[in-house]
Order: C-alpha cells, then structure tokens, then sequence
C-alpha cells in the first residue's frame, strides 16, 4: 500500500503519513498506489485506470480542477479537499492586493529604485483609499466572506455580493447586499473581488462587453483560478482606462512571467505566482486535512472533506 506525493507539503504533515504508508512520487509499482495527494498535478481518467487499486484522491487546496471528477465518480474513487483551511491567507493576500494597487506600493517601489521620481509624493503615485468604497464580491465562500469582513469592519466598506447558490437571508446576515447579476456587480462596485471555482459555467465570466461596465476608477482582483477572467481582454481594458488597476494570483498559464504574461507591461497590473495559500499556517493546515482524509479512507472510514 502507498500514497503517491510528489508535491510539497508540510514536514511534520508528511512524517505523518509516513508513519502509516508507504509515500512514492513515481507510478513504478501502479497495482500499490492507493491514494494520491496532489496541489496542482492533474489527475485524469488514463492515470486513474492505469492504478486499479486507488481509492482516494486527496487535494492539498480546495480547487479540483486538476482532477477528473465526473471519471473519479464513474470509478469509485473518493474525492477530497480542505475547504476553508486556506481562507484566512488567501483573503489576506487579496486585502494586500488592494492596497498595493491603491496605494501604487508596487509601482512605487520599482520607480523609487530606477530613480525615476525628481521629488518626494510625485502626483503621478496618487491613490485613492479603501475607506467607504463599495466592495463587491463575486462568489461569496470562505474566502470572499473572510474579505468582506476585513474591508466591511477595518475599511468601512459598504459590501455587495453576487452568488447564486446563497440565499439573500444568509447575505442579510453577513452584512451583505444580494445582486442577482455579475454584470450589476461590476457596475455598481469601487472594489471587485472574484472568488469561485473554474467550471465551464464561470470560464471567462469577466471578459469582452464585461469591462465595458467597470467603473473607471475600479479596480479588479482574481486570485481564485486563472481564466475566469480573459486575460487579453484584462489587458485591453486596462490599456483602455476602463478601470483603474488590476492584480491576478491565478493565470490561465503557470507560473507567469513576462514572456507568457503580457499584463505584466503594464503599470496598472499586479501579478503573483498563485501564492494565495502560502503560508506557514495554511500549509500545516492544508497539510493536516489533506493527509487525515487519505489516512481516514484507507483504514476504511469515511473523510470529513469529500467531494465525490
């Protein structure tokens, strides 16, 4: 019996597992695999007919658009997350994000350096300020809600949210307005944060006539999965002055880079290499989920955090 690893995860998580199993990061003997923990490895019908004893595949996150679910499900093979065990540090980032992107800290920073600025607060570095701008949240999870709660308490920011699988009362709850649309989203919001799974329905939700709708002054942060916002047409809007700014945790190609990335030309543009969930906590975190759910299901009982 052996689990197949070949990612990192945290130490203390790891010796756990291996204190149980045997952990390989290559499919030499395939009959013994039996459960796969992965971060981003893509996990699709061939691999899984290839090992005919897997039992579980565990993700280390909570997107699952690496693995085949529906093939997952046709087989018997139990799918897992760790929702929520990363939503403080991605939330966190994406407060960050913001902020750097009003205030220019980024920009500032690269300028400062190559000595571009003849005298100190230069009038091209005007930001504006977070306090009272309404933020609005497409998607409104974990991760989202942790955002609004930040900027709805530390920023004063009046909050509205579009996502159709929570009711207006759970909304209410939260403080939040319910919007039936994206569109009125982004019509109506200072501050735009996304949030949801890559799914074929969410695939370009923000793209062409979308950013003819933002705000000039508006700024736009994706740190859930590259291609749910079109990255050409992102890069369009922003040359166009359709919004203020932009900042990506996520891309359609990763990790980006200058060649790959043609938003990283432009000043009003931040992009990070999907480090939303990495931190010292939320990989223990992670780590322990994750590793619990394969433990749980090879000794026969049932995970906390299944999918399918």
């Amino acid at each position: 019996m052996s689990v197949y690893l070949s990612e990192y995860i945290d130490p203390t998580c790891r010796a756990k597992l291996e204190e149980k199993f045997e952990v390989v990061d290559n499919f030499d003997k395939p009959e013994e695999v039996e459960a796969i923990i992965l971060r981003v490895f893509p996990v699709d019908a061939e691999l899984m007919d290839k090992l005919p004893n897997l039992k579980i595949i565990s993700k280390h996150g909570v997107g699952c658009n690496t693995i085949d679910i529906d093939a997952a499900k046709e087989r018997g093979i139990i799918v897992t997350n760790t929702p929520g065990a990363n939503a403080n540090s991605v939330a966190e980032l994406i407060v960050g994000l913001m902020l750097d992107i009003c205030r220019n800290i980024s920009v500032a920073d690269k300028k400062s350096q190559a000595g571009e600025f003849a005298s100190i607060a230069p009038k091209e570095m005007t930001g504006i300020e977070l306090t009272g701008k309404t933020l609005g949240l497409i998607g409104a999870g974990n991760i989202a809600r942790i955002v609004g709660k930040i900027l709805k308490g530390g920023f004063d920011c009046n909050v509205i949210a579009y996502d159709p699988y929570m009711p207006a009362e759970a909304m209410q709850s939260f403080g939040y307005e319910k919007i039936e649309t994206v569109d009125e989203v982004i019509e109506r919001a200072d501050i735009i944060n996304v949030s949801v799974p890559l799914t074929p329905e969410t695939e370009n939700l923000i793209s062409g006539a979308s950013f003819d709708k933002f705000k000039p002054n508006a700024i736009l942060v994706n740190a859930a999965r590259g291609g749910i916002v079109n990255e050409d047409d992102l890069y369009d809007a922003l040359k166009a002055g359709k919004l203020r700014a932009a900042a990506c945790d996520a891309f359609v190609t990763e990790p980006p880079t200058a060649s790959n990335t043609k938003l990283y030309e432009l000043d009003n543009f931040i992009g990070t290499p999907h480090i939303g969930a990495g931190t010292e906590e939320a990989l223990v975190r992670m780590g322990d989920e994750s590793v619990a759910n394969v433990i749980t299901v090879l000794e026969g009982g049932e995970p906390p955090r299944r999918v399918a």
